[in-house]
């Protein structure tokens, strides 16, 4: 029989950060939570450190990671992922006829771009690298679609 708080725990989370300060103990119960967590780059290899098994983002996304970690999380799939309606009999049939899973937790922060560009030797390249694309995207689906997604 499942209990109230298995209903309430994400099946999937989706884990991608720039700074993974405290990031250790979330990512340690929810893992001994049985949440799959699926990550990226920099994040995937510091949830491996702590023993934790990841699902690689181009699992989920069917790509490489390319142009030095430029593109690795925007997909059809991590986006039908984050925002199909649970409660929709429509979108649960596109889910199944794609063979997608759920994504119902992403934890996600930006680049620094901010702290880099109060650097007296920031260059117009640091800058540049430093404008996120992908975390925004997952942070506004998983607002348009905060219903289901946390």
């Amino acid at each position: 029989m499942e209990t109230k708080m298995q209903k309430i725990l994400p099946k999937r989370a989706l884990i991608s950060v720039s700074d993974k300060a405290n990031l250790s103990e979330i990512v340690l119960a929810l893992d001994s939570a049985g949440v799959e967590i699926i990550s990226t780059g920099g994040t995937a290899e510091f949830i491996k450190k702590l023993g934790v098994k990841i699902t690689p983002i181009q699992e989920v996304t069917g790509n490489p990671e390319v142009f030095g970690g430029r593109m690795k999380s925007i997909s059809f799939q991590v986006g039908s992922g984050l925002l199909f309606r649970r409660d929709h009999a429509q979108d649960l049939k596109d889910m199944q006829e794609l063979n997608f899973k759920s994504i119902d937790l992403v934890i996600c922060n930006l680049y620094p771009f901010t702290e880099v560009a109060k650097k007296e030797n920031a260059t117009q390249a640091d800058l540049i690298e430093n404008i996120d694309i992908g975390g925004p995207n997952m942070i506004r689906a998983a607002a348009k679609n905060m219903q289901w997604v946390t």
